[in-house]
């Protein structure tokens, strides 16, 4: 009995831990579509259709959240996508230079941008 005590007091601290890392504060909209435009639209675009003034200079095309299978992603693999980076394409990791915060804020105006609506 005394093991399982131990076991689940270390398992409860590390998910109650984890938990409380993981927690963000409401999106602000206003702010995603300034941090969007000021490091986004020169590859992803205006529209978040992948066709920014860059673009046109990488092998691998930037994502365009326009399409079905972007749109379709999770706010989760948009985060990880933001974060870490894409393996092989210049989706470099972004991480080091904004919060979790702020890479909330750019999905949720990402969002705006192009509502899943799968009748369209």
């Amino acid at each position: 009995m005394g093991r399982f005590l131990i076991v689940w007091s270390i398992m409860s601290l590390m998910l109650a831990g984890s938990w409380v890392v993981a927690q963000v504060g409401p999106s602000n909209l206003k702010r995603g579509q300034e941090l969007y435009e000021h490091h986004c639209v020169r590859c992803h675009g205006k529209n978040g259709d992948g066709l920014g003034p860059e673009a046109q200079y990488l092998i691998v095309p930037p994502a365009n959240f326009t399409s079905m299978n972007i749109r379709s992603k999770t706010d989760g693999d948009l985060l990880t996508a933001i974060s870490s980076g894409v393996l092989f394409s210049p989706m470099h990791e972004w991480r080091d230079r904004l919060s979790e915060q702020e890479m909330m804020d750019i999905i949720a105006y990402l969002r705006l941008l192009s509502p899943l609506n799968p009748i369209s």
